[in-house]
Parts: structure tokens; sequence; C-alpha cells
């Protein structure tokens, strides 16, 4: 025996529409129901009153309107198509405080969260929205179908926040993975540059090192210079003071001869 899915929304018992592969719309008239499910349903209940052709109609439209806004589930089983529709029959007091009823369980039985993202909490509602739309449908069908505007609303705008949640994370991870492959490449270009530093120093260290011994050589050689300028300084006064010791006998004969050819004319 098929039962119906453990769901918010209230559904008829399935319906064997054909027993070949063949799919079949689900709105198409007469369903084939089989033995077996009408033996399943329980004693045959009594035929219904008569009722005029404008009910008919109007039921037959409700019908149709409800299928048009929650499809009937489909599904094969043993080569056989079978069709669920939703229930049609009307709704009472007692419907509304067995849904509320059947909410808080479901939430607390499948541990939904009480705030934050929780798809098993919305995946609930959207069932119990989807049974309130069943159920005003029934009763106003203008009213049902606005409520149905509010429900793809609802659904488009979450379906937008979801994809702009997927595309931010995809993005984050994009730019998450680019900072690594950033970092990677800093932390090699750093390596680089710390070796050239290391190298630079290494030869500013030589440079510096050829600059002092030149420079130490060049003191030497300066201070022997200037050694070896001062000696032949010294050289040189030493052999003028002895040129000039050697021309002063002449120099002394010189003036004793001035001095006697000139004595005479001072008497």
């Amino acid at each position: 025996m098929i039962t119906p899915s453990d769901c918010l929304l209230k559904y008829d018992y399935p319906v064997l529409v054909s027993k070949n592969a063949e799919r079949k719309s689900p709105w198409s008239r007469p369903l084939k129901v089989s033995p077996q499910q009408m033996a399943e349903t329980g004693p045959v209940p009594p035929p219904p009153k008569p009722k005029s052709p404008s009910s008919d109609a109007i039921k037959q439209q409700t019908e149709e309107i409800l299928n048009a806004i929650l499809p009937p589930k489909e599904w094969m089983e043993d080569n056989q198509l079978w069709v669920q529709p939703v229930s049609s029959a009307p709704c009472t007091r007692m419907d509304v405080i067995h849904l509320q009823e059947q909410l808080d369980k479901r939430l607390q039985e499948r541990q939904a969260r009480e705030t934050g993202i929780c798809s098993v909490r919305r995946e609930l509602y959207s069932q119990c929205f989807d049974e309130l739309i069943r159920q005003v449908t029934i009763n106003c069908v203008e009213r049902g179908l606005l409520l149905l505007q509010v429900r793809d609303e609802i659904r488009m705008t979450i379906s937008a926040y979801q994809t702009l949640y997927e595309s931010s994370v995809a993005f984050g991870m994009r730019k998450a993975l680019q900072g690594e492959q950033g970092k990677s490449d800093a932390e090699n270009k750093i390596s680089d540059l710390e070796s050239e530093k290391r190298d630079l120093e290494r030869l500013l260290n030589e440079q510096k090192a050829k600059c002092e011994a030149i420079e130490r050589r060049e003191a030497e050689r300066r201070e022997i210079e200037e050694k070896k300028h001062a000696e032949e300084v010294q050289f040189l006064k030493r052999t003028n003071q002895q040129l000039k010791v050697k021309q002063r006998p002449s120099e002394d004969i010189y003036d004793i001869i001035y001095q006697n050819l000139t004595f005479p004319f001072i008497f």
C-alpha cells in the first residue's frame, strides 16, 4: 500500500493513472482508479447528494486551480504511474490548529534551528505556507492566487539572496586563493631581495676592504714620498751651505783688494 508522504501539505490518496510506462497528464479525466486502491481506502462512502451543476463547475474549477498552484505528485512504481493530488476538502478551525501542532512537532523532531539560516525550518514553513494557500484557495480563489504571488515573490527573493551568497562565497574563496598566491609570491620576492641584499652587502664589504687597503697603501707611499722629499730638501740645503762656505774666501780676497785700491784716494 502506498502511503502519503510525511508532509504538512494535505494530499488525497494516491491514484493509479496508468499501468504502462507511458506518462499521462495528471489533469486528464477520468482517472483510472485501480481496484486495489479502492480496496485500500476502506469502506465505500455513501453516494453524495446530487448537487447543482454550478456547484460542480465551481468545484472542478477550484480543483484545476489547486492543481495549477500545487501540482500533484507523480512517481513510477512497478511500471505503474501513480498520481497524488492535493486535497480539495474544505478546512475547519481544527485543521488550522492541527497544522500548528504538526508544525511545532516537526520542528522539534527534525531539530530545526530557532534562529539563523536553517534549511529544515525553511522547508517546514514552506510546506505550512502551501497548506495555508490550499485552505484559503478552497474558500476564496482570488485570495489564494494573491497568496501564491506572495509565495513566489518570497521564493524569488530567497533565491536571489542565495545566489548572491553563493557568488560572494565564491568571490571570497577566489580572493583568498589569490591572496595566498600573492602571499607566496611576495614571500619568494622577499627571499630573493634578501639574498640580493646579502650579496650586495658582501660586495660592499669587499669594496670597503679594497678601499681601505688602497688608502693604507697610498698613505704609506705618501709618507715615503714626503720622507724622501724631506731628505732631498735637507741634502740640497746642506749642498747649498757647503757651496756658500767654499765661495767665501774668494769673496774676502776681493774685498781686501778693493779696499787697498780705494784706500789712497781716501787720504
